[in-house]
């Protein structure tokens, strides 16, 4: 594994995490020697379909959709 001091680490950070992401190889970063942090690979990313249409076949429709749930009757705005 490759090591780098934290203070390069800081001066060329975009280039290191590039490089991680590319080959796929953690890096450690250390501090006089010592291990403070390991940069490592993200898991491989997965891109799902898109949202639109994922719910389909997953609602059942029971009774009336487009009729009143009442009669007119039991609505106050319906009367005068």
């Amino acid at each position: 594994m490759e090591q780098i001091a934290v203070s390069k680490f800081k001066a060329t950070c975009l280039s290191v995490m590039e490089r991680v992401r590319k080959t796929r190889k953690p890096v450690l970063i250390t501090r006089f020697g010592i291990p403070i942090a390991q940069v490592t690979p993200p898991p491989k990313f997965i891109r799902r379909a898109g949202w639109r249409g994922s719910m389909i076949g997953t609602a059942e429709i029971i009774g009336d959709i487009v009729g009143p749930i009442s009669s007119e009757e039991d609505w106050d705005a319906a009367r005068k």
